[in-house]
């Protein structure tokens, strides 16, 4: 088993995502990236404790690779937004991707310069690549969201 850690937004929708991915055996909604331990969504919602939301997916690196996680990744939000996605605005909200060891930040940065150099998108992408430090389980009104209520997506308005 292994685990990737990303951030594209809103985390309901990039959950279920990589719920349907084949080889992900968990999935999981938070917050890392800031400076307080424990932190509550409201904390997080203000801007200032630095903390981006986040999924955690624990996988089967025999059935799915790092790689294809991070298809998932960049197809499911606007890399190119910096600290937004769609109508969500804020630091909290921004594309970030927390590696685990060497290995995911040497594929992860050689995905992103390829996905960059595409001409994919008009704009260049910014998504930070950033060392994992800590993960803190969002409450549990969080977790598996869409699923819970029967939504295949997040509809916006």
């Amino acid at each position: 088993m292994a685990t990737a850690t990303f951030g594209a937004g809103c985390f309901w929708g990039v959950e279920a995502a990589f719920r349907q991915v084949p080889g992900v055996l968990s999935t999981a909604v938070g917050y890392a990236g800031g400076s307080l331990a424990k932190p509550t969504y409201e904390q997080v919602c203000s801007g200032r404790t630095g903390h981006a939301e986040v999924v955690q997916v624990e996988y089967d690196p025999d059935k799915v690779s790092y790689e294809q996680l991070l298809d998932v990744f960049w197809s499911n939000h606007d890399p190119t937004q910096l600290n937004r996605q769609g109508p969500d605005i804020g630091t909290q909200y921004r594309s970030v991707i927390f590696t685990h060891d060497a290995e995911q930040r040497r594929i992860a940065s050689a995905s992103k310069a390829e996905l960059d150099n595409s001409a994919r998108f008009r704009r260049p992408i910014v998504t930070e690549i950033l060392p994992f430090s800590a993960f803190y389980l969002a409450e549990e009104y969080h977790q598996q969201y869409l699923e819970k209520r029967g939504l295949a997506h997040c509809a916006l308005p």
